[in-house]
């Protein structure tokens, strides 16, 4: 799951995962009712709030008549991080319903209303065929305090490519602004498992201040690394982030003396090949005052090559350079100056 993030350092919030899928709900699942046995639950800190969710339906062939389902909550109203809430794989019983846990997080926060059911077992992101059967079913109200919050700190914060990086992550009380104060079990992931993580686990612990530093190999830094908080059966929010990258611009003009007026392609590269930024070609008016002079031209993917046409406007050595602005996780930069005689 190669990312390119709209800032320098990402930001995107993790929570639960909801189920997406490439085609049409399962024709053969038909819902009739959805309960809850609570419509309220308060929850602090990293807890959950265990809620029985009770499905009554069937499927209509008999090859599926034991599979277990699954109960999709969404969000219509609140604050917390979490946007959608899903039930464990809920078991066929013996008096015809499914039947099972709804784990709630405090980072749910809000009301959640259920939408519809899938068939089991959970699988995250777009491994199933299927979209949740739609059902208008009931709403949990959810107060969540003691909410937790996740930071991270890359080091360094520009990560030069093809060299090494850390993360130093933080998990505190966000209504206290200090640790929990205990070892905090968290999920550091990268790549898939941050949008197809599958509950629960763990795969390091913080230490008592909530934090934790993980050392990435290199070829992870064009890639999302997270924090999630264990969940079942999806994580009960996180945190993911594409380190930045520096901007490295090469560019050599195709002739460097050309008569005055004349088209002069100016081929470059830039580092890293961010596919859909642009780059712009600029000249040194007076002294210390760069100009665009060109229309920007697209970088390509995977070569991270572009291709710009300049046009002297004078006779005499005209200064020029390519400019890269700040584009996803791609700090701004510059290619160094080349000049163009104008004969």
């Amino acid at each position: 799951m190669k990312a390119r993030i709209l800032t320098a350092l990402v930001v995107l919030g993790l929570g639960a995962v909801p189920i997406t899928a490439q085609a049409s709900p399962d024709p053969n699942l038909k819902i009739d009712a959805v309960a809850m046995n609570q419509a309220i639950a308060a929850v602090s800190g990293l807890n959950t709030a265990k809620v029985t969710v009770t499905v009554t339906g069937k499927f209509t062939d008999a090859e599926n008549s034991k599979t277990p389902v699954l109960a999709i909550l969404e969000r219509t109203g609140g604050s917390g991080s979490a946007t959608s809430l899903i039930s464990t794989s809920l078991p066929r019983l013996a008096n015809g319903t499914w039947s099972g846990p709804l784990y709630v997080p405090s980072t749910a926060n809000g009301t959640f209303k259920v939408t519809g059911v899938i068939h089991g077992p959970f699988f995250p992101g777009s491994g199933d065929m299927t979209d949740p059967t739609p059902f208008s079913g009931p709403s949990i109200a959810v107060t969540g305090t003691h909410i937790p919050r996740i930071s991270a700190s890359v080091i360094p914060k520009v990560v030069p490519f093809g060299k090494p990086y850390s993360i130093k992550w933080a998990v505190i009380d966000s209504q206290t602004g200090r640790p929990y104060g205990s070892r905090l079990r968290v999920v550091l992931g990268n790549d898939n498992t941050c949008a197809e993580y599958v509950g629960p686990g763990y795969t390091n612990l913080t230490d008592l201040a909530g934090t934790v530093t993980k050392s990435y190999p290199a070829s992870l830094a064009d890639f999302v690394n997270c924090l999630l908080l264990p969940g079942n059966p999806s994580s009960n929010g996180g945190l993911g982030l594409v380190p930045a990258r520096p901007a490295i611009i090469s560019a050599t003009p195709s002739k460097t003396s050309a008569t005055v007026g004349t088209i002069v392609p100016v081929n470059g590269v830039v580092a890293g090949a961010p596919s859909s930024c642009k780059v712009y070609l600029q000249r040194l008016y007076g002294a210390t005052q760069w100009k665009t002079v060109s229309p920007a031209a697209a970088i390509r993917s995977y070569s991270g090559k572009f291709v710009l046409s300049a046009q002297p406007a004078y006779k005499g050595l005209i200064p020029y350079r390519v400019y890269f602005p700040l584009c996803y996780n791609f700090q701004a930069g510059v290619s160094k100056v080349f000049y163009i005689r104008g004969t």
